[in-house]
């Protein structure tokens, strides 16, 4: 229900497109412009060994891609989207200022070969902190957005927000490319105070713009989060686990919805039917048909939900390792620092503005996919052709696997030449040996990127029901969240059992007495034994539903007795 039903057809529409886009865009310019170089940040001006610096970065990007969970569940069930991207958008502000801070005031860091205290590590992880609670808030903004166009009011506002999610996408990478080369830019040649105060500048004009658009935004009221609905079922189903199953063929012993078709759940995990077993008629259904108590009878859509949830876990958990994959860049960032940058004698590329070459290549890998060999391939064939969703996120794991050997191959050339030019204690030394060596890292993890992501999104979306499609971008949310920390365990335990006896870290400071080549061919090994595990899953979960919508035959299907 909008806010205020006399006003309601008058907000909403294309006139809010141009708000809701600018301030996301200019919130991901901010915060992207951050990530890049922060490996530098923390180990030349907070004296962080590599390894730990690194964990700081695999917990800040854990936070930020978690937050958006919880951000989902406060706006659904609390305050509503528009203020949930109102708080976030104030929260990456606050962050990005104490950050900005550090830079400013030196009794914030800590002196040149020593520790940072306490207090100051406190400030900077607050600073982080602040910004991984804004990204929670402003993960709503898409669907703040599709908010503002009504289907059912007005048909040709579908077309309409097709536009507005076409438009927001690719604001999206716009912002990425932005951030990856001129506020990197910035940050390498005038400095980390310029460099770290246009992301607060840039969430000024992002918060302004949004907030002066406020009398055209539709604002639904906050309602019950599915998050709820989840746990309803599964504290229902347990609160029953002794109720036996109805006889065969009596569907109306299930409560659903009014008009719904699903009567029955399905023969899967059918523990969870007895959350939707009718127990009293009377008691139980209210006279408009609804449940008298949610906690006490759940619907047969919110348990198949719930199973459908539960169904895609194995092979989402393949996709863990795509993000510890893809989220090595800080290592690149300081692999590109001792190579030689220079594409003409007066120019050379900022090394954190390398991972802008990722986006650059998983651009050019969808658009090949989509124009040169989708096409070639139905021609050659003569019907159409399409690689499912399932396919192509193996193709990506199979990439990233790519991508890591390539990866040790090249650090294995880079540390060679480092040592045989003298440069074995001189961990800032430049090596002769250009840097464009990493254009092939970046262009495997853009095609792994590719194949992979969108892999995920359309399985998501293929898999569930329409109402269930904010939890598609939930679980790649959490995915990447999960592969941050997964992440850091994996770089903990290399650090923690390759330094012992007082040897050099495989994954030490100084790259060219470290062994980085061998670190990379540890995670292509695990890459490895996943691809098989993604292959298992992948044949187990059989073939995928269309649309989300449960198979007619298992709709159809009625329990029997237990």
């Amino acid at each position: 229900m909008e806010a205020g039903s006399s006003v309601g057809r008058r907000r909403g529409g294309l006139i809010t497109m141009p708000f809701i886009i600018a301030n996301e865009t200019l919130a991901k310019v901010a915060m992207v412009g951050l990530m890049p170089n922060m490996v530098l940040y923390l180990t030349q001006n907070y004296n962080l060994e590599v390894p730990k610096a690194a964990n700081t970065i695999f917990f800040w990007f854990a936070a930020s891609n978690l937050a958006p969970l919880f951000g989902a569940f406060v706006a659904d069930s609390f305050i509503g989207r528009f203020f949930s991207i109102a708080f976030g958008s104030f929260f990456s502000f606050l962050g990005m200022i104490l950050l900005w801070i550090t830079s400013m005031i030196s009794s914030l860091r800590p002196k040149p070969g020593q520790s940072a205290t306490s207090s100051q590590m406190a400030f900077l992880v607050s600073s982080l902190g602040l910004t991984s609670i804004g990204a929670g808030g402003l993960s709503c903004s898409l669907a703040f957005g599709a908010d503002q166009f009504d289907n059912k009011a007005n048909p040709n506002n579908q077309k309409v927000l097709e536009t507005f999610i076409s438009w927001y996408i690719a604001s999206q990478a716009f912002a990425c490319l932005l951030a990856l080369t001129a506020v990197v830019y910035a940050q390498d040649h005038l400095g980390w105070k310029v460099g770290f105060g246009i992301p607060p500048g840039l969430m000024v004009v992002s918060i302004v713009s949004f907030l002066l658009a406020s009398p055209l935004y539709v604002k639904h009221k906050p309602h019950s989060s599915m998050f709820t609905g989840f746990a309803r079922v599964i504290v229902v189903a347990f609160k029953n686990r002794k109720l036996p199953f109805p006889p065969h063929n009596t569907a109306g012993k299930y409560h659903h919805y009014k008009g719904s078709d699903l009567l029955v759940p399905t023969n899967k995990l059918r523990f969870l039917n007895r959350a939707c077993i009718i127990k009293n008629p009377e008691q139980d259904i209210t006279p408009d048909g609804t449940a008298s108590n949610p906690w006490s009878l759940c619907t047969t859509e919110q348990v198949e939900e719930l199973k459908a949830i539960i169904k895609v876990l194995p092979l989402w958990s393949t996709n863990i390792i795509m993000t510890v994959i893809s989220t090595q860049t800080s290592f690149r960032v300081l692999q590109a620092k001792t190579m030689d940058r220079h594409i003409t004698s007066n120019f050379q590329i900022p090394p954190g503005s390398f991972n802008a070459f990722t986006m650059l290549f998983l651009f050019i890998t969808v658009g090949i996919y989509d124009r040169v060999i989708m096409p070639l391939a139905s021609k050659i064939a003569r019907k159409p052709v399409q690689i499912s969703a399932k396919a192509r996120m193996g193709i990506g794991l199979f990439f990233g696997i790519l991508d890591l050997i390539a990866s040790a191959i090249i650090e294995r050339k880079r540390r060679t030449a480092a040592i045989r030019q003298g440069f074995a204690d001189n961990p800032k030394g430049v090596v002769d040996m250009s840097a464009m060596w990493l254009l092939v890292h970046l262009a495997l993890v853009g095609i792994a990127e590719a194949f992979n992501v969108i892999g995920q999104s359309e399985f998501y979306y293929s898999e569930f029901p329409r109402t269930m499609s904010s939890i598609g971008s939930s679980l790649y949310s959490l995915g990447m969240g999960m592969g941050n920390l997964m992440a850091s365990l994996i770089l903990s335990i290399v650090d923690g059992v390759t330094s012992r006896g007082g040897r050099h870290s495989w994954v030490s400071s100084n790259l060219n007495k470290g062994h980085y080549d061998w670190y990379f061919w540890v995670l292509a090994g695990i890459g490895g034994v996943n691809f098989v595990y993604y292959l298992v899953c992948a044949w187990a979960y059989g073939p995928s539903a269309r649309t989300g919508s449960v198979d007619e035959e298992e709709r159809n299907e009625v329990e029997g007795e237990e």
